[in-house]
């Protein structure tokens, strides 16, 4: 192996590690320094030390840890330069000082802050003084560590939109003295809706990422899932905090099924459905039932988790109830206005009345500007057109998706099908 190909390598370690440990780490320094915006510049500075630091030194045995290391000794020097305002500053660096002195077990230390204190962080990034917009940038920002297109992508708006807000959104944080905290009551109340989309969309990182190589990143599903599970028990009366729970375990039971030995994606119809984790089903359901207790069946989440228990309920692809799913994603429609909803709602239409039938809805929404480079709506396009025997334009369309598609697994599925759609037109 070449020096050029050993520090490639100890690179794709920095930053495999560090899409592990962010969210923990900005946890952890908001924790000491009471200002959410400078504990993610100063992990930022850790990141650049470990680019600086491993590749003449080599990744260290615990690359977690040492990261941690690093960005709590920025923090403390910190504190040590600015004085923080006198008692507040004595106070901080006195506990983390003694923290350093009886928790040397580092890993015990990032464990410590992946429950509560990442919660704790998403509900200061959603403080109303934001905007709703704002918040949910910015705790994608520092939660998944998304860059500014992937999020972006995520709400179907221009880059330079996303960059304005989150550096927005990061000036009046710094500036407001807010409170680092879990709120409760009415602040809870004001605050939850925001950081359920947030949950959301952490969970549908995790469950599709938008980047990278793998089309699945675990961790964060299952941070997603332990954070909705904690909301659940703040907010034991909200139906929404029981549906969005409801909707993650409905999806996340189905991950064993999702892709084959090689990482490869497997869709949904063509799923081992006895790979599905059927106890995380069965929870699932109870909570979607739970929420409709509290009179939530027509929430946002509840309808997603119903139709997610749609597929969850058929013993196989053929037995899935596609008319109740597309009665579902109308239901949805008239809730929120969304392309992507439309978008979906195609498919459904597709599978309950034809091909053409869901051509026709996606045919209403081909024009909408957000849509237009989203590789998911030309890959829809190309599904319908090839079971309506169009093999050419079938083709042509996946040819379309794979060149839009920003994750490396479903860039290589949609060259696969349009390959395949070659041999066969020839």
């Amino acid at each position: 192996m070449t020096a050029a190909d050993i520090d490639q390598a100890i690179r794709a370690t920095i930053h495999a590690t560090w899409r592990v440990v962010q969210p923990r780490l900005i946890a952890t320094l908001a924790r000491m320094l009471r200002d959410v915006p400078l504990a993610e510049e100063l992990t930022q500075d850790a990141l650049v030390a470990a680019l600086e630091a491993w590749p003449a030194v080599g990744v260290p045995d615990n690359p977690g840890a040492w990261l941690m290391t690093a960005a709590r000794r920025r923090a403390l020097d910190h504190l040590r330069r600015g004085k923080m305002l006198g008692d507040k500053h004595d106070m901080l660096a006195r506990d983390m000082l003694q923290e350093q002195e009886t928790v040397p077990d580092f890993d015990a230390a990032l464990d410590d802050d992946i429950g509560d204190e990442l919660l704790r962080l998403i509900f200061t990034a959603c403080h109303p003084i934001l905007s709703r917009e704002a918040r949910a940038a910015l705790a994608l920002r520092m939660i998944c560590g998304l860059t500014t297109s992937e999020i972006a992508r995520a709400y179907l708006v221009p880059e330079a939109t996303i960059s304005q807000r989150i550096v927005r959104a990061k000036r009046t944080l710094s500036n407001s003295g807010l409170a680092y905290e879990t709120p409760s009551g009415e602040a809870l109340s004001e605050r939850l809706a925001s950081v359920l989309e947030v949950v959301y969309l952490i969970f549908n990182e995790g469950y599709l990422a938008a980047r990278g190589e793998e089309w699945l990143r675990p961790q964060l599903c299952d941070e997603a899932l332990r954070m909705g599970r904690v909301l659940a028990g703040l907010a034991p009366d909200e139906p929404e905090v029981h549906a969005l729970v409801a909707l993650m375990d409905l999806n996340a039971a189905r991950a064993r099924a999702r892709t084959d030995a090689k990482g490869d994606p497997i869709l949904l119809m063509d799923q081992d459905r006895t790979l599905w984790d059927w106890l995380q089903i069965r929870h699932g359901l109870r909570s979607l039932e739970r929420a409709g207790e509290l009179g939530g069946a027509g929430g946002f989440y509840a309808l997603q988790a119903a139709i997610a228990a749609c597929h969850a309920r058929a013993e196989s692809a053929a037995a899935t109830d596609w008319r109740r799913i597309a009665q579902l994603y109308a239901e949805l429609a008239r809730l929120v206005r969304s392309p992507v909803i439309e978008l979906n709602r195609a498919v459904a239409v597709g599978m309950a009345w034809g091909p053409q039938a869901g051509l026709d809805v996606l045919d209403q929404i081909a024009g909408e500007p957000a849509l237009r480079a989203y590789h998911h709506l030309t890959a829809v396009r190309g599904d319908l057109l090839q079971k309506l025997g169009r093999l050419a334009e079938a083709r042509q369309a996946f040819e379309a998706a794979a060149h839009l598609a920003t994750n490396g697994r479903e860039r290589a599925l949609m060259e696969r099908r349009a390959a395949a759609l070659h041999t066969q037109d020839s």
